[in-house]
Parts: C-alpha cells; structure tokens; sequence
C-alpha cells in the first residue's frame, strides 16, 4: 500500500491487503515465538540504534506532518503530541534501549506447585500471538509498540493516525532494519499504510481470526468505536479525567510543587491533571497560592462557587467541567468537604487512569489507596508519574483503565498470557 497515493485504494483491494498482512502477521508470530530471548533483544537494540541512525529521516517526515497539521488547524495539544525534535526523537530511541535491557517475560515462569494428585504444574508466560493497536496522533507509539510487542513474542500490526503518517512510516522502517538484522521477518511489525479508515473496519474484523487482541489508544471516539464494533478481545485505553485530592494535613509546599507538576509538566498526556480537589480546612491558606502557581504558569482555571470566592478570576465551572480531559493548560478546582467529598468527586468523575492525594495523615492516605478505583493511585506525588518509563517497563503502549488482563501502565509483561505445564510420572484419574 502505497504511502501517499493521490487517490484511495479500492476497497476490496484495501480488504484483501490487509487480509494478506493478517496472515503474514500470523507467520512472523509462529517464528519470533520460537525465536530465543537473545534474538528479541538484538532486534530491539538494534531497532534503537537504526532509528538513531535514520534521525534525520524522521525528523524531516516529521516536518512535514506537522505542517499539514498547522494548515488544517490542529488544537495546540495535538499539534504536541504530533511533534518530534532531536531530544524526543533521542529519548523514543533511548526508551528502545531499555526495552532490550528488561527481563524477556517469555517463558518465565510465575508460579509452580505439586497439588494431592502428585502432578508438577507450573504457570508460565507465553506472547498472545498477534497485536493490533490502532492509535492517534503519537508517533512515539509507533516504536513503543513494536518493541513491546517483540520483547512479549508477538507480531503486531500497527495503523497510527493519518495525521503523523509520514512520521510513522518513517519510524517503521527503521524498526523493520532492526528486525531484519537480528534475523526476523520483517512482518513481525507491519504497518498499515492506507489513510481509509476501512483499515481500521477490517481490523475491527480480526482479519479472518489473525487477531488476537486489538489495542485502541486515542481520543474517546476511537475507543468507543473500537469496543462498539470489534470482533476480537480489546485492552481499552480510555482518556484520563486525572485528579490530584489537596488533603487538609498536606504540606503545603509539597501541594503547591506536585499540583503545578501533575497540571503543568505536559499538559498533552493523558497523565495530567485536569481536576484538582482542595480540602475546605485547607482551602482558605492554601488554594490562593496553589492558583497562583497555576496562574503564572498559564493555566487558566475553572472553579465551582467556594473557589471563585478565595480565586475571583477564575472562570465559572460548568457540570460538563469535572469530567472533561482538556489535554490543554485548563484545570478544573472544587473545594470538597474532606476526604469522604473528594472520594465521591472522584468516583462519579473519574476514569479510572490515575488519581493521586496529597496528605500528611498516615490514615488519609492509606485510605485513599485503598478506595480510589483507578489503575494508579499515588500518594504525595505527581501524576505525571503514569508513564510504563517511569515504571522500569522500558516504554509502553498505553495506560489500561479496563480491569480485566492488564490495568495501569501496559508493558511487555502485559502483553503476555499464559499456559499452564503439567508434568506428570504416569498418573491417570480414577
């Protein structure tokens, strides 16, 4: 499929096209099974040091993406998550070389017991077989998932964002170097070239049973269309209505730093803040301060009527408020009634992504852990921290809000299921 063809491919050669990279996908994946640790991580590192070596490649697609981007009007925030510059470019090929460093998880072995029977039964880690992630926007996504996916033994087929087509091909075939240096095939990571969102239909179909899990991760359109109409398992990313909790007993100076931090640091991930909750006890001292930080930064703010009394200027809340994700220097305030009224905020509000406190109070704190349902909890740090980098996972591929399979950060750990191996000395059941 050609990259930037000029007309659109007829459907029913797009169809057959990725029918044929299905079963190609299924190939590769038989193979880089039976591949051992050792070739994984040749493939890896040496996709890292090929994407190093075709920097320029990129950044020069790259270019080109985000121009596009700029005539069609792209928001500020997409326009950041679009972007790639030498230092982004060094850390996608950085996180590459971490994913080579961490533990194959491939036939790892996670529990082992004899039960009555006299059976040896163990619980080992095996790939899922082949991986469909279909993605906005990231072109860093591109690079995490291959290497994710090869470090876990699957093959996997890619379909990123028209918007930073160029970029991703331009990645891919750096990864596709890596793979065919380490002796893989090349359809151990395939990209979808057509910008048809068929493509994405077809997917949606499993591909004649070649996938086996389909991974969304994007805006809440995407998601909703990928659970609404998919054939195949999906391991959901939904989008990040974060809060970050200001307990009556917090530091203040700590509130103020992990408050800016969570808000501030990139307001384009789906880790940022976007709801902040302060303690009525502490509201009066504190919340002024933590605003201007906010303030000076250029955040603007939107409060419910306790805050616009101790912060005049900031804008009126509206309902729709406490569960938007605005990706954008935007941050919603409420003044709650103690922890029992930040709880309920964040359970009728929330994502279920990452919801973080910050607090003094041993017991505030432990129950915060406890009853905030949500992928990541933290306490007395920022939600920035949401990141499988972060984590020691190398990269990831998303930040899992489902509870079923993987929830939080998804790694290569993630990407594997299991099998169960049952030695025996000739037993048979009566």
């Amino acid at each position: 499929m050609s990259p930037d063809a000029s007309s659109p491919t007829p459907v029913a050669d797009l169809e057959a096209d990725m029918l044929a990279m299905g079963h190609r996908a299924r190939a590769a994946a038989r193979a880089l099974a039976l591949a051992g640790p050792e070739t994984r991580t040749r493939a890896i590192a040496g996709m890292a040091g090929a994407l190093r070596a075709r920097s320029a490649r990129v950044l020069e697609a790259n270019a080109a993406d985000l121009e596009a981007a700029r005539s069609g009007g792209m928001a500020a925030a997409m326009m950041d998550r679009l972007a790639l510059d030498p230092a982004r470019l060094e850390g996608v090929a950085s996180a590459l070389a971490a994913i080579a460093a961490i533990p194959d998880p491939v036939g790892a072995q996670t529990a082992r017991w004899t039960p009555a029977n006299g059976l040896d039964i163990a619980r080992v880690r095996t790939p899922i077989g082949v991986l469909a992630i279909v993605y906005e926007s990231r072109p860093n996504v591109t690079a995490d998932a291959a290497a994710l996916s090869v470090r876990a033994g699957n093959a996997v087929i890619l379909r990123g964002g028209s918007e930073c087509l160029r970029s991703n091909l331009a990645i891919h075939a750096a990864l596709v170097q890596g793979l065919e240096a380490a002796g893989l095939s090349p359809d151990t990571v395939q990209m979808v070239a057509s910008r048809d969102r068929a493509a994405v239909g077809f997917m949606l179909a499993g591909l004649e049973g070649n996938i086996d899990l389909l991974i969304p991760r994007g805006g809440r359109s995407l998601v909703e269309r990928v659970r609404r109409e998919a054939r195949v398992p999906v391991l959901g990313h939904l989008e990040g209505v974060n809060h970050v909790y200001v307990h009556a007993s917090a530091d203040p100076a700590m509130a103020r730093a992990v408050v800016l931090n969570a808000k501030m640091r990139r307001v384009s991930v789906c880790g940022a803040a976007e709801t902040l909750l302060v303690d009525r006890a502490a509201a009066p001292g504190l919340l002024p301060l933590i605003a201007a930080d906010l303030t000076g930064a250029g955040c603007e703010l939107r409060g419910d009527g306790a805050t616009r009394v101790l912060i005049p200027a900031a804008t009126p809340a509206s309902e729709a408020d406490w569960s938007t994700e605005y990706l954008e220097p935007i941050l919603a305030v409420r003044v709650v009634d103690g922890i029992d009224a930040a709880l309920d905020h964040i359970a009728r509000h929330g994502s279920g992504h990452t919801e973080a406190i910050v607090a003094s109070d041993p017991a505030a704190v432990e129950r915060f852990l406890d009853q905030v349902d949500a992928g990541i909890v933290l306490a007395n740090a920022s939600t920035q921290f949401a990141d499988g980098g972060e984590f020691g996972f190398g990269g990831e591929i998303g930040i899992s809000t489902d509870r079923l399979h993987a929830r939080g950060p998804v790694g290569a750990e993630q990407l594997t299921s299991f099998k169960y191996v049952i030695r025996g000395q000739g037993q048979i059941r009566s």
